[in-house]
């Protein structure tokens, strides 16, 4: 079995690196407009706030930190999933602008990675148990798509506060 990018159609036809080097910033932006007040208010039940999202977020880029450099060092691994909604359980209280510093900070070593190691890594192999094969290009993709996609939240919640 084998799963190409499942976000793919978040993808808006720039490089891949451009969006990811382009996402904390817009996350700043969107937060500015929210207010850090606002930022902890769901925007509706059983949704995540601003505040989780960029926690989420955060997370993620650790966990695609760790996907990518086992998958430079290790010959096709299998990586392990994760239970978003488990993770998300630590979220309330934590505010945007400390979710934000340890993304953009993650995703500022992330990014040294991905340029280091593209294009020659592109093609090496993991296993998702999930998902199945996937490459190390097919990852960046799916972070620039995740990264869209939550974005897209971000600039709905914002633009109830515009």
């Amino acid at each position: 079995m084998s799963q190409e990018n499942p976000y793919e159609k978040f993808l808006d036809g720039r490089p891949v690196v451009t969006i990811l080097a382009e996402t904390s910033n817009a996350i700043a932006e969107y937060l500015e407009v929210i207010g850090a007040d606002e930022a902890k208010v769901p925007p509706a039940p059983g949704k995540w706030s601003a505040a989780e999202i960029v926690c989420h977020l955060a997370d993620c880029e650790l966990v695609f930190g760790f996907r990518l450099r086992q998958t430079l060092a290790e010959n096709n691994p299998t990586i392990q999933p994760f239970d978003q909604e488990k993770w998300a359980k630590v979220y309330p209280g934590v505010p945007a602008s400390e979710a934000l510093e340890t993304f953009s900070a993650l995703r500022k070593w992330n990014l040294r990675l991905i340029r280091a190691a593209l294009p020659g890594a592109a093609g090496r192999k993991m296993t998702h148990p999930e998902r199945g094969a996937m490459t190390f290009q097919i990852v960046v993709e799916t972070m620039a798509g995740h990264d869209l996609n939550h974005l897209g939240q971000l600039r709905k919640i914002a633009g109830k506060h515009e």
